[in-house]
């Protein structure tokens, strides 16, 4: 499993109604085949300033292969976060088994 993260800030000139349409957007995203667990959320803590995180699950690295590839996915990074993402970090996890792993 892949755990695929992605926190961000728009852009200081993104007003209220296109940061909605940027929102509504990404969440088109979801519909993508592989896509599980999708969650939009938003930023509350002080200490990080971006001001949201969108999350979701593959079951296989080739199933994140193939939703970074689909064009709902490109149309989306060229249609509107390029467009109105000023800042970003990207994180890819998959679970560690701790019970084969020793903590020194």
């Amino acid at each position: 499993m892949i755990e695929h993260t992605v926190t961000f800030r728009l852009k200081p000139t993104v007003d209220r109604q296109t940061e909605e349409i940027f929102l509504n957007a990404a969440l088109e995203l979801s519909t993508i085949p592989g896509v599980q667990d999708f969650a939009v959320r938003q930023q509350v803590s002080p200490k990080n300033s971006h001001q949201y995180g969108i999350t979701m699950n593959f079951d296989s690295q080739n199933e994140y292969d193939e939703y970074s590839a689909h064009p709902r996915h490109t149309e989306f990074i060229h249609s509107y976060w390029l467009k109105y993402v000023d800042d970003f970090q990207e994180a890819d996890f998959q679970p560690l088994s701790m019970s084969s792993r020793s903590i020194s």
